[in-house]
């Protein structure tokens, strides 16, 4: 994989990432029409039209790569193999419900893996202007200015990050709730903002120190934030502690100091029987 590809990947996923981010940017103080995946799981019109503009961008320029999207595996009712192919993983909109809110942490995420490894990562924000970009073994960037994970190294001194989830049965939320009770007890305090892969960028680039998610919706949410928070100096596993997958549904995102004691805190924690489980 020359110099030259990885620089046309990551010009033509750029250029994907902000006209996507163009049509949110106008549709967001806009009605919109939502409908649901689930109980609490929603899609809109500009989901769609997002993912259907980012797919074309880059099947045309390269059409022997494969392609993820997540509202064209919501509409098969699955998830496409990860294969040794160049293969996008996109998520159009990642923060649907904070768009329909218009909370403005919503953003196009563009992953690309190769050999099933992570080599590319687009996170655009358009309604904040915030642009992060990576290349494997080139560092992380914020709008063109390289970022840094924190060096924050005490679990008491750390700002954590998470998600409630789209699944609402009682164990799930039992479980999800233990994991924040348990985490609450030794760190010192929690957000939830919406989006998975603008999370792993705010540990990127210092704002959080550490980000966990169990059962997000797909290798979208966190293909192309997981690199931008590996190139930053970040590190990220498996909530157990164990080898991150980006196929796995499940992630632990934290600067370089932090990773085994947040995992070895969830590692004592419930799952519930309704989450991806532990490879």
């Amino acid at each position: 994989m020359s110099a030259d590809s990885l620089a046309e990947y990551e010009k033509v996923a750029v250029s994907a990432a902000k006209s996507a981010g163009a049509v949110i940017r106008e549709a967001f103080v806009k009605k919109k029409t939502v409908e649901h995946k689930g109980s609490v799981d929603l899609v809109t019109e500009t989901d769609k039209q997002c993912e259907a503009l980012i797919s074309s961008a880059l099947r045309e320029a390269f059409p022997d790569h494969s392609f993820i999207g997540e509202e064209e595996s919501s509409a098969a009712g699955s998830t496409a193999a990860l294969t040794d192919a160049p293969t996008w993983m996109v998520d159009p909109l990642d923060g649907t419900t904070n768009f329909v809110h218009q909370y403005p942490f919503v953003c196009v995420s563009i992953g690309l893996a190769i050999e099933q490894k992570l080599v590319l990562g687009v996170v655009f924000n358009p309604i904040l202007n915030e642009l992060f970009t990576a290349v494997q073994g080139r560092g992380a960037f914020l709008n063109g200015q390289q970022i840094h994970a924190s060096s924050t190294a005490e679990l008491g001194n750390a700002l954590l990050a998470t998600e409630i989830g789209t699944t609402r049965d009682p164990q799930t939320v039992a479980a999800i709730f233990d994991r924040i009770s348990a985490l609450t007890g030794c760190m010192r305090s929690v957000r939830c903002s919406g989006s998975c892969a603008l999370n792993l960028c705010s540990v990127a680039c210092g704002r959080l120190d550490a980000f966990y998610e169990i059962g997000f919706g797909g290798c979208w949410d966190v293909a192309a934030g997981a690199l931008v928070l590996q190139e930053a100096g970040g590190t990220v596993l498996d909530p157990a502690g164990g080898q991150f997958g980006v196929m796995a549904r499940r992630v632990l995102g934290t600067n370089a100091h932090l990773g085994d004691a947040v995992a070895k805190v969830l590692a004592g924690c419930k799952v519930s029987p309704h989450e991806a489980q532990a490879p």
